[in-house]
């Protein structure tokens, strides 16, 4: 992302909830992953609004987002570290639900 946007390349921030599956892991909350993806050098956070529920989720971070701290950030990676080493919510590494990648183990080299 810094060389994307060192020339001017707008960054689409898109899926800051892992599909869902991180909110299935119940480490984070939908406006915690908001912040998160809004606290990356992103140009938008694109988010599903496909209900009333996730529209006000959505307004609801955009109006309580301030920049996140290296405190912050440390600790929700913290929070969600031992969700993330089972790699159990991360399906597009382990099954062919995406783009295969469990086909072709040797993409993640």
């Amino acid at each position: 992302m810094p060389k994307l946007v060192e020339q001017g390349i707008a960054v689409l921030g898109m899926k800051s909830m892992g599909d869902g599956n991180l909110l299935k892991s119940a480490t984070v909350t939908p406006v915690e992953c908001l912040h998160y993806a809004l606290n990356l050098p992103v140009s938008v956070v694109i988010t599903e609004c496909e209900s009333m529920e996730r529209l006000d989720q959505a307004i609801e971070a955009a109006r309580t987002f301030r920049p996140l701290d290296k405190a912050r950030i440390s600790a929700l990676l913290t929070k969600t570290r031992s969700a993330a080493l089972t790699v159990k919510y991360e399906p597009f590494k382990t099954t062919a639900k995406f783009d295969g990648t469990a086909n072709n183990p040797h993409w993640m080299s």
